[in-house]
């Protein structure tokens, strides 16, 4: 919240069913870009005060400000991130031009640490020295030069690190981290010190086997409990990699952040609770971290190496990528005063929403970090930070199913309130929806909400008074009056006059317009009784010094903030809101038309008429429903033909509401006589493999739940970054319906369904590259029933509905060239799904 610049949102006419996902996009975006240019005068303010030698004054630099930032200094903010030009000293760093092998940069350091140095007596050996355009093989053993050459004919070269490899000089072994830039490939070479067990060939096995064992740990874990994962997965942490402190960092939409999991050592205070300003971890960082999952300062106070590069390079070399690029000054003496000498960051990662995804391709958010801190210098090999990652990438895994299960439930809360309020309005008047149980307060989390109707108000909860509620209406018609609604967490930033009078007890609100007299309202308090201090208590008399990076500065730096603020409106609640609005606008406008609603006696001739209007506003609430559920749903008539089409079933089939309409389900969209396929338009989009997997399962957790199974995943994990073309939707489908009915019909309960993935790369030509996967849903006992293996391959007229959704999937494989299997062995069945998806030509990568 250090920003301050939170945008109020406004629900534009009748767009924001439509571009809610753009709009959700563009603020996300916006946000960043706003943040950053706080990050870059916070740099420049550090920057000036070790030059003049003035104190830093990190509490004043988070405050809220409208000053803007001249584009130099945040481009030269971010060339010093990403092209600092300095390494940390634990390791030495080598550039070298792909297809010549010769140096192009290194570290001061690297000439010392390579065994290359001048020696005191000279001998008849030829010295071999580390220079700019110095073959790179010559200062190594044959068998590493070996080991390299074969490295960097590879598509994915980061996926060999590390390779052990020896200088020839000092034969010292190392352990080169290889990735491309624009202009080369950097190689990081840290010292693999053999001489410690722990950090040997036999300790990175051992490495790997506490991973798997942690990952386990978090599969076998009970579902719904998102607190206990992130508390498991800082114990496992700790337990790997020894650090004296581990923690989960969470980042809330508006970019700060809060400590939501620590495993410490018993005499350390705890940060548990505590929250940050975004700008303690700049929006530069978060983009790095996209880019290198892990990072690891091993001590901060030790002088960081230049790096000496060919002045025919265009500028600083790319150390985005490096495992040992140097620390931030800010950084640095942030971590000192906090009493962290050594540190380890690791990403954690998972799938945007649907709103945030771009150009048809599921993108990657950053949710948060798993952040480690050691009282002294500390430095873990590579081989014990990649099994780190790998648990990482499990723990993303899960927690990205848990918050879409989350979310699912969230929905399902959702769809049951709105079709509770709109019994309601059907029985009752308008007014039902804030007079009886449950009303609008249940829809969305807030702290208070009302009806203003017909210029009667009917409060819940802490709402404003009634002349406060009409001074707000008057200002939403004034400044607001073309808009459908608006949504802002702070009323004094949304430019409303009288925020100040309301007090902190209505900071947010939420607000959408039923007619242009009518209007529902949400309301939230400030933020501030929300935070908690999570550690040792604090005294106000054991002040911090409010101009030295520490936790407690940073914290009381957010509290100042936000004290006006109420937590944000996310994008499910708005969606929420919205959706409600739609219900109820012609359930207002026939109240008010027909006063259908009013006591009056009806003459018993009339009460026919009136049965028929009844049913006819039940029909029509029907359809609202089904026109703004987040499920694909659609209806057909006596005659088999479709007659309800809502948005979600449109998007999944790419059938319009149009086409679909008046159609036969069986004989126009899924069967032809004359035809032995279904004629679809398939969609060509770039998407990775993992985001397609990862959504399949989350589609399947609350039925295994439900079902108390559990589900294998025999996954490779190089296989979640590969990157296709295809039609991802529709892979999703197909794999999600064939997963569903394994386990619809797996044995239950403390039964199981199994996922195996084994992927193969078939090089067609030099430019083609094709992935075959091949994916087995097992499970034990005897599976489907026979009539749906009948319906699936074999029949025409269908005797099961899921036999025939099979049976499309079946199809619509077919027509991605990919083929399906039934096989029922003796104890268990499974389905063997076979797709050959080509991938995209391997292009020259920046990550600037």
């Amino acid at each position: 919240m250090a920003s301050g610049d939170k945008a109020t949102h406004t629900q534009q006419h009748q767009a924001h069913a439509q571009s809610s996902g753009t709009s959700n996009l563009r603020d996300s975006v916006s946000k960043a870009v706003a943040q950053f240019t706080v990050d870059a005068r916070l740099h420049a303010v550090f920057e000036q005060s070790g030059e003049s030698g003035k104190s830093f004054d990190y509490s004043q630099s988070v405050k809220t400000t409208t000053q803007s930032v001249p584009e130099q200094q945040i481009t030269a903010y971010l060339s010093k991130i990403q092209r600092g030009g300095h390494i940390q000293p634990f390791g030495c760093m080598v550039a070298v031009d792909e297809s010549t092998f010769r140096v192009i940069a290194y570290s001061e350091n690297a000439q010392e640490m390579l065994g290359l140095t001048a020696q005191s007596v000279p001998t008849l050996d030829k010295q071999e020295i580390l220079t700019i355009g110095t073959d790179l093989r010559i200062i190594l053993t044959p068998s590493s030069a070996v080991l390299l050459e074969r490295a960097f004919g590879a598509r994915e070269i980061t996926l060999l690190n590390p390779i052990l490899i020896h200088s020839k000089n000092s034969r010292k072994p190392f352990y080169a981290i290889l990735h491309r830039i624009d202009v080369g490939i950097v190689i990081d070479l840290e010292p693999a010190r053999t001489e410690d067990p722990a950090l040997s060939i036999a300790g990175a096995v051992q490495s790997q086997k506490l991973a798997v064992r942690a990952i386990s740990h978090l599969q076998s874990l009970p579902g719904g409990d998102i607190k206990l994962l992130c508390d498991t997965v800082v114990e496992s942490v700790r337990e790997l990699t020894g650090y004296d402190r581990v923690m989960v960092y969470k980042f809330h939409e508006d970019e700060h952040g809060e400590v939501v999991a620590e495993s410490k050592r018993p005499d350390l205070e705890p940060y548990i609770g505590l929250h940050y300003p975004a700008t303690d971890i700049p929006q530069a960082s978060r983009f790095l971290f996209k880019q290198n999952r892990v990072r690891m300062i091993a001590d901060c106070h030790a002088s960081s190496v230049r790096v000496i590069q060919d002045e025919a390079l265009m500028q600083s070399l790319c150390l985005v990528g490096s495992t040992l690029r140097g620390p931030h000054g800010c950084h640095a003496q942030y971590m000192s005063n906090m009493g962290s000498i050594a540190s380890l960051a690791m990403a954690v990662i998972i799938n945007s929403n649907d709103d945030e995804a771009v150009g048809g391709r599921s993108s990657m958010r950053l949710w948060g970090l798993v952040v480690c801190h050691h009282t002294s210098a500390r430095c873990i090999p590579f081989p014990l930070r990649y099994a780190c990652e790998f648990l990482m990438q499990a723990f993303g895994l899960q927690l990205n199913m848990e918050l879409q299960l989350a979310s699912q439930m969230s929905e399902k809360h959702v769809l049951r309130t709105q079709t509770l309020l709109c019994d309601m309005l059907l029985r009752d008047s308008p007014t039902g929806i804030v007079t009886q149980s449950p009303s609008i307060m249940d829809l969305v989390k807030c702290d208070g909400a009302a009806l203003y109707y017909q210029g009667n108000y009917y409060p819940l909860g802490v709402t404003p008074t009634k002349a406060q509620i009409k001074d707000i209406v008057e200002w939403l018609l004034a400044f607001h009056g073309d808009s459908t609604g608006l949504s802002t967490d702070s009323l004094g930033d949304a430019g409303y006059p009288g925020a100040g009078s309301l007090g902190d007890a209505v900071c947010g609100m939420a607000v959408a317009y039923i007619t242009s007299k009518d209007f529902l309202f949400w309301f939230r308090s400030h933020t501030a009784k929300e935070i908690k201090w999570g550690g040792a208590k604090h005294h106000p008399e054991d002040k911090d010094d409010g101009q030295r990076m520490h936790p407690r500065s940073s914290f009381k730096a957010f509290l100042e903030v936000v004290k006006s603020r109420s937590l944000p409106w996310d994008n499910a609640e708005m969606d929420a809101i919205h959706s409600l609005q739609l219900i109820l606008r012609d359930s207002f406008k026939d109240a008010e038309g027909s006063n259908s609603k009013a006591v009056i006696h009806t003459p018993p001739g009339d009460l026919e008429l009136q049965g028929i209007d009844e049913i006819s506003s039940v029909a029509r609430e029907m359809v609202r429903l089904i026109e703004t559920a987040t499920a694909p749903i659609f209806a057909v008539d006596s005659a088999g033909r479709i007659n309800g089409w809502n948005a979600k079933v449109a998007e999944l089939t790419g059938l319009s509401v149009e086409e679909a309409m008046g159609k036969s389900l069986v004989h126009d969209l899924i069967y032809k006589e004359s035809e032995e396929t279904v004629s679809l338009d398939l969609e060509k989009n770039e998407f990775l493999v993992g985001s397609v997997i990862d959504a399949v399962v989350s589609q399947v957790m609350i039925l295994l739940r439900e079902r108390g199974l559990q589900l294998i995943r025999d996954i490779p994990e190089e296989i979640k970054t590969l990157a296709v073309y295809g039609d991802q939707v529709r892979i999703q489908q197909v794999l999600a319906d064939f997963l569903l009915n394994m386990v619809r019909y797996a044995p239950s309960p403390e039964g199981w369904v199994e996922i195996q993935v084994r992927p193969r790369l078939k090089q067609i030509s030099d430019e083609i590259t094709i992935l075959h996967i091949e994916f087995r849903i097992v499970c034990p006992g005897e599976g489907l029933p026979p009539e749906l293996i009948q319906d699936m391959f074999h029949s025409s007229r269908w005797v099961t509905q899921e036999g025939l959704a099979l049976s499309m999937c079946r199809k619509i494989l077919k027509l991605m060239n990919g083929e399906v299997q039934y096989i029922r062995e003796s104890e268990r069945c499974y389905f063997l799904i076979i797709l050959e998806l080509p991938m995209p030509r391997r292009r020259s990568r920046s990550v600037d």
